[in-house]
């Protein structure tokens, strides 16, 4: 039998693909379902922080909170209780993005008073933090992971170099325009100068007066255009990598690690087998 004709053998294997998987019908409902939970309780988050909404039905956005934690925190436990390492998952950024989505409203039940009100502010905001849960659910971010850390040394050695050019260019600025312009009154500022004109983002609020001032800041600004454009093609080039090992929506069941190639026996994060040996294989002794 081939491994993806297997089917799951118990609850917990039936829940856990449901759950972390998108290849069925069951999982795909699934999904859409928790994306429409999400949004909506993001939704109730912002629009109860206006004052108007919240002293009109304030009551029943409450209720409403309390019901979409109830069902987040049903999601969550069986998440823990389908995945076969449940404390690397816990520890895992999802687990604790998921987590995230039940915590603060728990704990507003423990904080009350006016003294902590911003506390209780904090945890209400906190729950907005639900929208990084549809991160999961978006086909490419995957992809975008995995491109992300195979060209993290490339982007870490470019970033250092931008650093190091800014700093030259803040100190030369500061030499060039400290003793005309009391916009450059030290090199930090000039750094800062230097970190808005190099991408691009020119605020304004300091400018250089000097004739050669200005020929650097042109020079510059000419090439934040190609700075920009370098992580781009690193990034660009790891995403067509990954997407050339046609990653599919298998999920590990030791670690719920995704993006795993088509071809795939073993799981690219723990190494744990990706297939179950059902009953029906024997253990090469004849019967």
């Amino acid at each position: 039998m081939e491994p993806s004709e297997q089917s799951p053998t118990t609850l917990k294997d039936r829940v856990r693909i449901i759950i972390f998987e998108a290849g069925t019908p069951a999982g795909k409902a699934f999904d859409v379902a928790l994306i429409v939970f999400i949004l909506a309780s993001v939704v109730l988050v912002m629009v109860d922080t206006v004052p108007a909404v919240h002293a009109r039905y304030g009551e029943w956005l409450y209720i409403a909170e309390w019901a979409f934690a109830t069902l987040f925190a049903i999601e969550y436990a069986l998440r823990l209780w389908s995945i076969q390492n449940t404390w690397a998952y816990a520890r895992s950024f999802y687990g604790l993005v998921d987590l995230m989505g039940v915590l603060p409203t728990v704990l507003s039940l423990w904080i009350a008073g006016s003294q902590y009100f911003l506390v209780i502010r904090i945890l209400r905001v906190l729950r907005v933090f639900r929208i990084l849960r549809m991160v999961r659910y978006v086909g490419e971010a995957e992809l975008i992971t995995q491109a992300l850390a195979a060209s993290r040394r490339k982007i870490t050695v470019f970033i250092s170099t931008v650093l190091a050019l800014m700093i030259v260019f803040g100190s030369l600025m500061y030499l060039v325009e400290g003793g005309s312009n009391s916009q450059f009154a030290s090199i930090p500022h000039s750094i800062y100068w230097a970190v808005t004109t190099m991408t691009t983002v020119g605020y304004g609020d300091i400018a250089p007066v000097t004739p050669l001032g200005q020929g650097i800041a042109a020079l510059i600004m000419i090439m934040g255009y190609g700075i920009i454009a370098v992580p781009t093609g690193i990034v660009t080039l790891e995403l067509n990598e990954a997407n050339r090992r046609q990653a599919n929506t298998r999920t590990c069941p030791e670690c719920a690690a995704e993006g795993h190639s088509r071809e795939a026996s073993f799981c690219w994060r723990c190494g744990a087998p990706l297939y179950r040996r059902t009953s029906t294989e024997g253990d090469g002794s004849e019967g």
